[in-house]
């Protein structure tokens, strides 16, 4: 496993969501988000993605870890923590203090993150999202 500072393709990006049972994404949107990720790494082996995040953000104040995929059978080999560290060391460097880094972790993998600093918020101020369609 060899792990790279860059985008996955669009095609890349929309076969590993697909492995793991995400929505399918418009094209050109996806293309648009990709370009402007202000950190992207995959991991590739035998140049085939297998696994992929980003920090996505104002640059300033907020930034999101998004997309945190890697392929089903690759799981559990430590990828996903590979990627997370390599993300999390952009942060340190580009994130001043007070900057508000977070993430949405799917159900039951809140413990995951916890290592890398993260904490559930209070179930009195919960997250919200939607998804146009």
């Amino acid at each position: 496993m060899e792990l790279k500072h860059r985008s996955p393709t669009v095609e890349e990006y929309r076969k590993l969501r697909s492995l793991v049972g995400w929505w399918d994404t418009d094209e050109d949107a996806t293309r648009s988000a990709l370009n402007n990720s202000l950190s992207s790494v995959v991991a590739t082996e035998r140049d085939t993605v297998i696994g992929f995040g980003r920090v996505a953000g104002d640059g300033g104040l907020y930034f999101y870890i998004q997309d945190l995929i890697v392929h089903p059978e690759y799981r559990s080999k430590g990828i996903g923590r590979a990627i997370m560290k390599e993300l999390m060391a952009y942060l340190k460097t580009n994130a001043k203090p007070g900057s508000y880094i977070a993430l949405m972790a799917a159900k039951g993998l809140q413990k995951y993150y916890e290592p890398f600093g993260f904490e559930a918020r209070y179930g009195d101020a919960p997250g919200m999202y939607q998804v146009l369609k």
